[in-house]
């Protein structure tokens, strides 16, 4: 007898579908870029746990609605963050849970990187098994711009794409990235035109979905497990730098800076 797939959660700030035995989740703030919210942040949480425990898929898609994938944190959430730092306690704990029920699950997980990954985004698109880009997006992990630690993932998925050395350059100065310059150092997969990006994707999945799924699972969970160890060991001290960072007069002056357009005067404090 075949078993009935659980139902998809409603989540209101992530669309949830079912194509077949693929499970298509879409950030969905597309006005703001998706950028990440309060709500996308705990949604987040929920959508990774449901997609690992779904028996009614074989194959995650991960992208966003609209023009951007993901353009990092919401700058007002971040602002009230940083006006009562005690609130991102709270996000330390959810953001431990995204990545690592994002490492845990088996399945394969394909991001359709359908424009920009910033900050949190770009973590969110790295820790993804296969990125497929599209041309003119950008990817880069901007925390030291706001004066944050890059905690979040980004110090545990950098390097392991591209090696120490240039995840430093890149972590260190916040630069983003082209989509072509992203894969031709390995950061991502494929760079794509966004006219070919749905049937590159699609014909990628179903190669996948018509595969061994049993020898295509067991494979994945050995190749994260290094991840997983990683994340286990720099998931804490990350966050914990972050929390601090949260609580400093940069941290103040990049928002102020960011929301004035021009460019931070840091002091060290």
């Amino acid at each position: 007898m075949t078993e009935t797939a659980p139902a998809l959660p409603t989540l209101g700030t992530i669309e949830m579908a079912r194509e077949g035995r693929l499970l298509r989740i879409t950030l969905n703030r597309p006005d703001a870029l998706n950028a990440v919210n309060l709500q996308l942040h705990d949604d987040l949480a929920e959508a990774m746990w449901f997609a690992q425990i779904d028996t009614g898929s074989d194959v995650i898609v991960l992208t966003g609605a609209g023009r951007a994938f993901s353009a990092g944190g919401d700058l007002d959430h971040i602002e009230h963050n940083a006006r009562n730092p005690h609130l991102f306690d709270h996000e330390t704990r959810v953001a431990k849970r995204i990545v690592s029920t994002l490492l845990d699950i088996d399945k394969p997980v394909i991001c359709r990187m359908n424009g920009h990954a910033v900050g949190l985004g770009a973590t969110l698109a790295l820790l993804c098994d296969v990125i497929f880009a599209a041309e003119g997006a950008k990817i880069g992990d901007p925390h030291v711009g706001l004066g944050l630690v890059a905690g979040d993932g980004g110090a545990v998925i950098w390097a392991q794409r591209i090696g120490l050395t240039r995840a430093k350059e890149y972590l260190l100065t916040g630069d983003l990235l082209t989509a072509a310059k992203a894969a031709e150092i390995g950061l991502v997969n494929h760079c794509v035109s966004l006219d070919e990006l749905d049937e590159r994707v699609d014909a990628f999945c179903a190669k996948l979905l018509n595969g061994a799924t049993v020898a295509i699972r067991a494979t994945k969970i050995l190749t994260n497990l290094e991840l997983k160890r990683l994340a286990t060991a720099l998931m804490d001290a990350g966050i914990a730098y972050e929390s601090v960072s949260v609580r400093s007069a940069d941290h103040l002056e990049g928002i102020q800076a960011l929301k004035e357009k021009r460019k931070p005067h840091f002091t060290g404090r």
